[in-house]
């Protein structure tokens, strides 16, 4: 194993980007004179003017900036209502179950009859329906639908609402405790969460969502328990495929294709009065569980690529729980390792990982200096999540242009940092990544336990950073132009250039390009919203 070494001092943030902290006193200032001078001193940052977008390309370009700007300097308010109808491509970091609100599992939680323990507002799998209640200590969740007071003890439970940190109790723990709450929520609910997430995409016009998720996976860990752990990955899998790891697919595509079909019933797609967020595209993540012993990461790691292997539906692979547990720190190269061995079997197998999801004091010193780093050249990430320690790592400036040079992008995600990190405006690394030409894009993470949607974080982005709407419109091209969908870029190929992307009827390479592609498919949808949505300004 690689061993890491800090052999000289990183210099600080106050010490690199003074321009930023600027930003707490845009944050402190009550006069909005005040506040308009000193976001547009921030915007003038260089770290920040050496990464604004092209030049407007259109007259219709040029207006909806100088209508963003307006809305900008006019209130937050505004600046939300006009990018609530910008086209935003896609949200690529999604965890299905963190994107509920925790009004709908309340409902879903009183409809299969759950309990409630009340010491820990959690949910507790169906009490015995010849008992008269839920038992002592134990309440049943419907209660909340007639108590206003419990039902908000549930909401603020299951979210980051009204949460302070108080005993010890910090963000991290309250964001990562939702989970465990609100998790007795039954996976027949699988097809109503679709139907959220892509109708809330609909409505904030967006077009496609990639979204993580754990299936089943009880026989591959009861498998890796039996054979249990051995460092020869070609033996492991060897074993694992020859007592029946496979077994569990169908049983996994199966729950897929039921929820697929749910979310397709509600919202009548086969009728004239379908819903509009029948248009949004939908993929899955197969969620890896990190914090668990190396051999179930091994066998739940090899069954994910199996399952993307054979299931278009399913177009990647993730690592997920909190990247500072125990398990997921002493283990992490060797699941890099893990991965490098995987990806060599199964090369088409899409990978995004969690990766420098860290802060100072969360894990000692030397747990930041690598992750970032042996994701990208160990595990073969061709997208980081989050990205936060970044400057934190051994050589962070080669870092950066290693991941600009290839291309690898990192999904933003400015309000989870925030609620779990405590890393915020000039302590978050958006603009350094913007300076060293790495792509990003802006994502929700969990938008039900943060209460948001993907506006709130692209409201975010231009408020904290000064990023303009060229920049913006840039990540929503991203989102889609580095999205797991299969098929040739519509910018990488040569065949629709020299066109009105989005306008009109593609020439015949085009059209060619299109039906061969969903990914320029989708790109050219995207063109033609911005289109629109810039010719209305």
């Amino acid at each position: 194993m690689a061993t890491y070494d800090i052999t000289s001092r990183l210099p600080t943030f106050a010490e690199q980007w003074p321009s930023f902290y600027l930003w707490d006193a845009l944050m402190q200032t009550r006069s909005s004179l005040q506040r308009v001078i000193l976001m547009a001193t921030l915007i003038c940052a260089p770290l920040v003017c050496a990464q604004k977008a092209p030049t407007p390309s259109s007259d219709a370009e040029a207006r909806t900036a100088k209508a963003f700007e307006t809305a900008r300097q006019q209130s937050p308010l505004a600046l939300h209502a006009f990018l609530a109808d910008m086209p935003k491509g896609g949200d690529l970091h999604v965890h299905l179950g963190g994107a509920i609100y925790a009004e709908s599992l309340i409902a879903e939680a009183a409809a299969d009859g759950l309990c409630v323990d009340i010491a820990t507002s959690g949910l507790l799998d169906k009490h015995d329906a010849t008992a008269p209640n839920c038992g002592n200590g134990r309440r049943p969740a419907g209660d909340a639908l007639s108590d206003q007071h419990f039902y908000d003890t549930l909401v603020d439970a299951f979210s980051m609402r009204s949460f302070a940190p108080s005993n010890g109790h910090s963000g991290h723990d309250q964001f990562f405790d939702t989970f465990g709450r609100f998790g007795a929520v039954g996976s027949q609910h699988k097809g109503d969460w679709l139907n959220e997430v892509s109708a809330r995409a609909s409505v904030q016009n967006e077009q496609y969502l990639e979204l993580m998720i754990t299936p089943p996976f009880a026989h591959a860990a009861g498998l890796a328990r039996t054979l249990g752990w051995h460092a020869d990955f070609d033996l492991m899998r060897r074993q694992l495929l020859a007592h029946g790891l496979k077994d569990e697919m169908a049983d996994d595509e199966q729950l897929l294709t039921q929820a697929l079909a749910q979310r397709k019933q509600q919202q009548h797609c086969d009728s004239k009065q379908a819903d509009s967020g029948c248009t949004v595209q939908i993929r899955f993540l197969y969620q890896v569980l990190r914090g668990a012993a190396p051999e179930r990461v091994f066998a739940q790691t090899l069954l994910g690529f199996e399952l993307a292997s054979v299931d278009p539906r399913w177009v990647g692979i993730n690592f997920v729980m909190p990247e500072d547990g125990y398990l997921s720190m002493r283990d992490y190269s060797l699941q890099m390792h893990m991965l490098d061995y995987l990806h060599r079997l199964y090369p088409k197998v899409h990978i995004s990982l969690h990766a420098g999801e860290l802060a100072p004091g969360l894990v000692p010193p030397e747990g930041l200096r690598f992750h970032i780093r042996e994701a990208v050249e160990l595990g073969h990430a061709e997208r980081i999540g989050h990205g936060v320690d970044v400057m934190y790592e051994d050589r962070p400036e080669a870092l950066l242009d290693e991941m600009a040079a290839r291309h690898v992008m990192v999904e933003i995600n400015l309000t989870s940092n925030d609620v779990i990190l405590g890393v915020r405006g000039a302590e978050h690394p958006l603009p350094i990544y913007l300076k060293h030409g790495v792509p990003v894009t802006l994502s929700t993470d969990d938008e039900g336990v943060s209460r948001i949607d993907l506006t709130h974080e692209y409201v975010r982005a231009a408020e904290d950073f000064g990023l303009d709407y060229p920049m913006l419109k840039q990540m929503a091209r991203n989102s889609l132009s580095y999205s797991f969908l299969p098929g040739e870029s519509l910018w990488a190929s040569s065949a629709c250039q020299g066109i009105s992307l989005g306008a009109g009827h593609p020439n015949a390479a085009c059209q060619r390009l299109l039906a061969s592609s969903e990914k320029a498919t989708a790109q050219w949808e995207l063109e033609r919203r911005l289109r629109a949505f810039e010719q209305a300004h």
